[in-house]
């Protein structure tokens, strides 16, 4: 009984601490307001690019004001852009380059991340500060060098040569340096005297142990990759080998007047992003938390 009427006023005090933390129903009010401004914000230009590229030729878009929901759904828009240019090869191109760069990212990224998070070397703070640095110099201030090299090395129009300056970045190398910087030293420890070398610990203690950090660096890889439009225009010039975004653009003329067409080739480009990010979500927002930067 003495033990019961000891934990009555602790639970009292709880409920009073809880009732203190309870927001204003303005406030949560508020809150949900915002979130709504920025999700409609977020999603609603791709939302009304999907609602234009299921429209018939029959329904105006451009009436007012605008209908979100087509009258009559069709799937002609898309076989349309397939039609006009070769819009299914200029995606396997792209296809290609993402995967290539989310294999070389993944692979490089984490490789140099534990070498300068748990390897104890000559120059480690130089080469951190470098890739620091790295973050700082535009993309568009060393195309002309790349476009050099790429041209030296015979690796210009190529899809191997879209793919050579990205194929590590250096954002990426301090997300895998932080995530395995977190990691706890004991376990690596005992299993340093078991007798595992460090390949060994990364591939079978550390590497494991970060996969959250591996889905954020693969999404940020290919996003980078099949979005890119700078890069892949300098160094393409067969249409054969253009990727997806160098093809809508260099064949949007044909189609400007109609927007149904236009609108499908873009929900064609976004649509691989969504998949993969709607795949990797849980891992992403894990690997958010494991690779962030620590005070």
């Amino acid at each position: 009984m003495s033990i019961l009427a000891r934990q009555e006023p602790d639970r009292r005090a709880g409920r009073e601490r809880a009732g203190r933390r309870r927001m204003p129903r303005w406030q949560l009010l508020l809150r949900y307001l915002l979130l709504l401004a920025v999700l409609g914000l977020t999603i609603g230009p791709f939302l009304w690019q999907l609602s234009t590229s299921l429209k018939g030729a029959g329904e105006d878009i451009y009436r007012s004001p605008p209908s979100l929901l087509p009258h009559r759904v069709t799937l002609g828009n898309y076989s349309g852009v397939a039609r006009i240019i070769p819009v299914w090869d200029f995606a396997l191109n792209s296809l290609k380059v993402a995967l290539a760069n989310v294999l070389t990212n993944c692979v490089g990224a984490a490789l140099a991340g534990y070498a300068l998070a748990r390897m104890r070397f000559k120059g480690r703070r130089t080469a951190l500060v470098v890739f620091v640095m790295a973050m700082l110099v535009p993309v568009e201030s060393i195309m002309i060098a790349q476009f050099v090299t790429m041209r030296e090395l015979q690796l210009n129009n190529t899809l191997l040569g879209v793919v050579l300056p990205g194929c590590i970045g250096a954002m990426n190398v301090l997300l895998m340096r932080n995530a395995f910087a977190g990691l706890p030293y004991e376990v690596e420890e005992a299993a340093y005297v078991d007798g595992a070398n460090a390949w060994q610990r990364f591939v079978r203690i550390a590497l494991p142990s970060v996969r959250g950090t591996l889905a954020v660096v693969a999404i940020f890889a290919f996003m980078g990759a099949w979005d890119d439009f700078l890069w892949p225009l300098i160094v393409l010039s067969d249409q054969s080998k253009f990727t997806l975004t160098i093809g809508l653009n260099f064949l949007h003329g044909t189609f400007a007047d109609n927007q149904r067409l236009v609108a499908a080739g873009t929900v064609i480009a976004v649509l691989p992003l969504i998949v993969l990010f709607a795949c990797l979500q849980r891992s992403f927002f894990r690997g958010v938390g494991e690779g962030a930067v620590k005070g």
